[in-house]
């Protein structure tokens, strides 16, 4: 259950919104007690303040010898509130109070306590205190407020009790609402919350089920995006260039295992032809003996040559191909790539020119760098007409070094010069062929030159090709980093 996003999403949304919830409600709850203690005292204290100005109009009219009483008794029964009591006290005790009132007690909030009396002011009175403050009679709780005042030459005191009954009743049904309402509350928005979540990830779910659905056979297909702009729009996006790169990655696969099965084919054709021809025949001579063992050892060097360089690949595309880093001279390993590479020149007669400055000190592999400049001055002696010109240059330009072999081929077209990279491809019908029925290369030259660049952190392009030629050009950083 709590493996699903969808759960985990609205459970902690439920649980963010109830701590949320109880926060607000508390800090509610508190201020508007606050607020309804603070206006109580005040009524209090306005009550307190009108009983006595009323009191003593009383006082000032009132004749006979009970006129203070009689002025208190008139000043009660103006002052009758729900909830409210007033009792005037002296030395000798209670004067009055509103519970000795001809139906005193119908003032009382209900489901009070029958147990207020007289004698409560009384005690009360003994604490006079200019703040009001809380006292408890039984299992009610009423504000009290006293004041000392004189009439007629004599101290008093005059106690106001305010019942708290309604005010915690209030308070009560706030609490109450607030426990029935945070529950209906969660409970609505946690299924909103999920309703929500179930709808925002569903088309995660729908590309999930549409991504298992997409194998090595299928790979042309793409998840489809609903909008762009958002978020999933743009994993959708992402994942759908995903599935671009591997079906290209894929294709080369294919295309690599069906160019290396048919690049092997053809020399292992080769030798079991000329190996059934000869046995055939009972008895041939010594000469043609020779020729078929010269055929036979040709393209078995042409194979050879083909399964190093799959091998290297291999090794290159796994990173098992480690580099031997030392100090050496790119001038040097330029002008014995180009001594090397006369013999191939000859044969075609092909004039080989070179442009190699003096003093470039590399960090590199030497090994690996003279058989990428063997690739490209191979690369363009086979693809240049007889008696052309092959040119090599080596100098440094900045930080870095750069190696350039330019030929007089026909040039390849553009539509394929992004792909003269690629393994075994070959661009035979654009490029001629120096010699009729030349096999020429297996198409990995370039490739594993272009590797070897890479390795020492450099570049090989393709710089230039058109009509007159073709131009490829290595760049290789000064200090090559560890």
């Amino acid at each position: 259950m709590f493996d699903s996003v969808r759960v985990r999403l609205t459970l902690w949304y439920t649980l963010v919104l109830a701590l949320t919830l109880i926060a607000v409600s508390a800090l509610t709850y508190f201020l508007y007690w606050h607020s309804l203690a603070r206006r109580t005292d005040g009524d209090l204290a306005q009550l307190c303040d009108a009983f006595l100005t009323t009191f003593n109009d009383e006082v000032a009219d009132a004749t006979g010898p009970n006129g203070l009483k009689d002025a208190a008794r008139e000043t009660l029964l103006e002052h009758r509130f729900r909830g409210t009591f007033f009792g005037l006290v002296n030395d000798s005790g209670v004067v009055e109070s509103s519970l000795e009132l001809p139906g005193g007690g119908n003032h009382r909030e209900h489901g009070e306590a029958d147990n207020l009396s007289p004698e409560i002011f009384r005690g009360l009175a003994g604490s006079v205190s200019s703040e009001p403050s809380t006292v408890r009679v039984g299992r009610d709780e009423y504000r009290v407020l006293t004041r000392r005042f004189e009439a007629s030459g004599r101290p008093y005191t005059l106690v106001v009790l305010q019942s708290l009954h309604a005010q915690k009743r209030m308070m009560g049904g706030i609490r109450s609402t607030f426990l029935w309402a945070i529950p209906v509350a969660l409970l609505l928005a946690s299924a909103g919350g999920y309703f929500l979540a179930r709808k925002s990830l569903a088309p995660i779910v729908a590309m999930a089920s549409e991504a298992r659905s997409i194998g090595a056979a299928n790979l042309q297909q793409r998840l489809p995006v609903a909008n762009d702009r958002d978020e999933l729009g743009e994993l959708a996006q992402t994942f759908n260039q995903l599935l671009g790169r591997l079906e290209a990655a894929f294709d080369q696969q294919r295309r690599f295992m069906a160019d290396a099965s048919h690049e092997l084919r053809t020399p292992v054709a080769i030798l079991r032809g000329e190996a059934e021809v000869t046995l055939s025949q009972p008895e041939r001579s010594p000469s043609d003996y020779r020729e078929t063992l010269a055929i036979l050892q040709q393209e078995a060097q042409r194979l050879g040559h083909i399964i190093e360089d799959l091998f290297t690949l291999a090794r290159a595309d796994a990173g098992q191909f480690p580099l031997t880093l030392k100090d050496t001279y790119l001038d040097e390993i330029a002008g014995e790539a180009l001594v090397r590479a006369r013999s191939l020149a000859s044969a075609k007669k092909i004039t080989l020119r070179s442009a190699i400055e003096p003093d470039l000190p590399i960090h590199a592999d030497g090994a690996l760098l003279d058989r990428m400049l063997l690739n490209l001055l191979d690369n363009a002696i086979k693809h240049s007409p007889s008696g052309s010109t092959v040119s090599l240059a080596c100098g440094r330009q900045g930080d870095r070094y750069v190696v350039s072999v330019s030929d007089n081929g026909p040039g390849i077209p553009a539509e394929l010069q992004g792909r003269v990279f690629e393994r075994f491809f070959r661009a035979d019908k654009a490029r001629s062929r120096a010699e009729k029925g030349e096999t020429g290369g297996a198409g990995l030259g370039l490739s594993i030159a272009r590797w070897i660049a890479e390795a020492h952190h450099g570049s090989l392009v393709l710089a230039r090709s058109d009509q007159t030629g073709s131009t490829f050009s290595a760049s290789l950083p000064v200090t090559t980093p560890v």
